[in-house]
């Protein structure tokens, strides 16, 4: 985890290593003034004192949006499935697990699943589940492996375009696989369709489904987007540079919120702990400013790694919400924070 700016005048260097500085936090990060937005609700484990959290995934029922949970990695131990009130509804013991993301609609012997998945840091590859919306029960799906030659997989999202779904690790030398989960097979098969590639260590990325556009955040250098329709080139286009002002590396998780007619692309900075938002104007990105998750009766995020936004009902939420990992939640542990999307939308001044 990094907390170094790059971009400090030499003259405040002086007498002092550069690994040495670490960078404000929050409101008080640098650059662009990031605007406070309290948690609403924060997930609790008890049954373990050192939770190493990174990535959430949010999912709420369409049919009755108040059905809904949080699930979360556990980099050395598993799956957490939470309720939405923040306590452990189900604990998967599943090893190292790095991100996390989900896709519904994935059927199999004709019933309809969602399909979640999460990066195995150890074995090398992909654990995918089933987990069912009418019985809230996950069960381990298969593996699928991507091999010694790609190495750890570290950042991951998944896709569903033209009815196909899609599972997307990338490694920390910045090669990025895309693979085709066949529908109705009896366990996880996947087919690598091709292979995409950024300069230096990734980790998160997002889909957005309905442009078939997949966006990768480099950590120390941008967030870059590919097209994945078919025959497309697989040069990635620059949306947004690590400048020290908006983004600040680490470039961690990224998600996509639709809202009123409006997409945005936010953004985890790791190094300053602040949210990024972005505006999607077709090809063009409209920067509108970015938050920190502090203020209210929950502690803040002091460190952030992966988040997700669920557009639309959720929980207690009626139009929306943000969920995010926090490095430090008290006495050693770490757990997600979730905030309420109108708030971010009143704080950043949102249309």
């Amino acid at each position: 985890m990094k907390y170094l700016l790059t971009t400090l005048p030499l003259i405040l260097l002086a007498g002092c290593a550069a690994s040495e500085i670490e960078l404000p936090q929050g409101s008080a990060a640098l650059g662009d003034p990031a605007k406070p937005v309290p948690a609403a609700m924060e997930t609790l484990v008890t049954t373990d004192p050192e939770v190493d959290a990174d990535d959430p995934a949010l999912w709420a029922d369409p049919r009755d949006p108040t059905r809904a949970v949080l699930f979360g990695t556990d980099k050395s131990d598993g799956l957490y499935v939470h309720d939405m009130d923040g306590k452990v509804r189900q604990f998967l013991p599943d090893g190292p697990l790095n991100n996390v993301d989900l896709r519904t609609g994935f059927v199999v012997d004709g019933k309809e699943y969602v399909l979640v998945a999460a990066t195995e840091r150890k074995q090398f590859g992909v654990i995918t589940y089933l987990f069912d919306p009418d019985t809230f029960e996950i069960r381990p799906y298969g593996f699928i492996a991507t091999g010694a030659e790609f190495g750890e997989p570290y950042g991951f999202c998944t896709a569903k375009i033209d009815g196909n779904f899609y599972m997307i690790p990338n490694n920390k030398d910045g090669e990025v696989r895309v693979y085709r989960l066949e529908n109705e097979a009896a366990s996880a098969s996947a087919t690598l369709e091709r292979t995409l590639k950024v300069g230096s260590q990734p980790e998160g990325c997002v889909v957005d489904d309905k442009a078939k556009r997949l966006y990768v955040g480099e950590e120390d250098v941008a967030i870059w987007r590919f097209d994945l329709t078919s025959g497309a080139s697989t040069t990635p286009v620059m949306v947004a540079p690590v400048d020290g002002k908006h983004l600040t590396d680490d470039v961690e998780g990224l998600t996509i919120m639709r809202d009123r007619g409006t997409d945005y692309l936010i953004a985890s900075s790791q190094g300053d702990a602040t949210y990024p938002v972005w505006r999607i104007e077709g090809d063009n990105y409209h920067y509108v400013g970015r938050f920190a998750v502090e203020g209210g009766d929950i502690d803040a995020v002091t460190g952030t790694d992966g988040l997700d936004a669920w557009s639309g009902a959720i929980g207690q939420f009626p139009e929306g919400a943000i969920a995010m990992h926090d490095t430090d939640d008290g006495d050693g542990q770490q757990n997600y924070k979730v905030v309420d999307w109108r708030k971010v939308r009143e704080a950043l001044s949102l249309r």
